[in-house]
C-alpha cells in the first residue's frame, strides 16, 4: 500500500473533506490521527482522534508532540479546517471582521499546524505538509462576492511557496490540493446546493467536478513516494475550471 508505516495528522478531520482524506489514508496503510474541535463528529469517523482547536498555539504544539512521541514520527500533516468565510455580500457592504475572518483563520491555523509538523519533520528529514484550496481563476466572474475567501487562499499559496523553499533541504515537501469546489462537501439540506453544483460543473472542461473520492485519491498520491518529486506546487484537480 502507498502509505504503509506513515503517520498522518488531519486537522478538520471530521468534516467531509477531512474524513474523505482520512479514510483514503487509512485504506492505504497510514495511521491517521484526526484533530478537530467537536468530539461528537470526530467519533463518527471511526479513527483515532483528539479534540484540538487548530487556532490554539499551545494545543496544536502539544498535540503534535504527543503524536510524534506515541507514533514515532509525523509523516503527513493536512489542514482542511473550515475558513469561516462569508460570501454573497459586496465588499463595499461587508463588515471588516467578515472580510478578514477567512484570512486570519486560514493563515493562523495553517501557520501553526505546519510549524508544529515541520519541527518534527526536520529531525527525521522527511515529511509532507498538505493544504487545501489554492488560488482560483482571476476573472471577474469567479471572484464575484467571495468576500475574503480568495484573499485567504492567495495568502496560503504564498505561505506554501515559502515553506517549500525553507523546508526542502530537510526533505519536506509542501503541496496545495487545488479544487474548483466539491459539491459533495455542501450539506444536502442546503437549499442552494443544486444551483451551486450546476454552476461549478459549467465552469469545468470535463463536465464534472471533483468528488470526495477524487480528493482522497489525490491526497494519497500527494503524500506518497509516487509524488516524491513534487513540492512547492498546487495539484490541480479542478477538472479544468482553473488552467495553470
Amino acid at each position: 500500500m502507498l502509505l504503509d508505516g506513515r503517520n498522518a495528522i488531519i486537522y478538520g478531520g471530521a468534516g467531509s473533506i477531512g474524513s474523505a482524506i482520512a479514510r483514503a489514508y487509512a485504506a492505504q496503510g497510514a495511521r491517521v490521527f484526526l484533530a478537530g474541535r467537536t468530539r461528537e463528529t470526530l467519533e463518527k469517523v471511526g479513527l483515532e482522534f483528539a479534540v484540538v482547536d487548530a487556532l490554539d498555539e499551545r494545543a496544536v504544539d502539544d498535540h503534535a508532540d504527543a503524536v510524534a512521541a506515541e507514533a514515532g514520527s509525523i509523516d503527513i500533516s493536512v489542514n482542511v479546517i473550515a475558513d469561516d468565510d462569508v460570501q454573497g455580500t459586496p465588499m463595499a457592504d461587508m463588515p471588516l471582521d467578515d472580510y478578514l475572518a477567512p484570512v486570519v483563520t486560514s493563515v493562523r491555523s495553517k501557520f501553526l499546524t505546519a510549524r508544529a509538523a515541520a519541527r518534527h519533520m526536520r529531525v527525521q528529514r522527511s515529511g509532507v505538509i498538505l493544504t487545501f484550496g489554492g488560488s482560483g481563476d482571476r476573472t471577474a466572474q469567479h471572484n464575484y462576492l467571495l468576500g475574503g475567501l480568495q484573499t485567504g487562499f492567495d495568502a496560503i499559496e504564498a505561505m506554501r511557496r515559502q515553506l517549500a523553499v525553507e523546508l526542502g533541504e530537510h526533505g519536506i515537501r509542501v503541496i496545495t490540493l487545488q479544487t474548483g469546489g466539491v459539491p459533495e462537501a455542501i450539506p444536502e439540506a442546503f437549499e442552494g446546493r443544486a444551483a451551486i453544483e450546476a454552476d461549478l460543473t459549467k465552469q469545468t472542461l470535463l463536465g464534472r467536478t471533483a468528488t470526495l473520492e477524487d480528493v482522497g485519491h489525490v491526497a494519497v498520491f500527494a503524500a506518497s513516494d509516487w509524488a516524491r518529486t513534487i513540492t512547492g506546487a498546487a495539484l490541480n484537480m479542478t477538472c479544468g475550471a482553473v488552467l495553470d
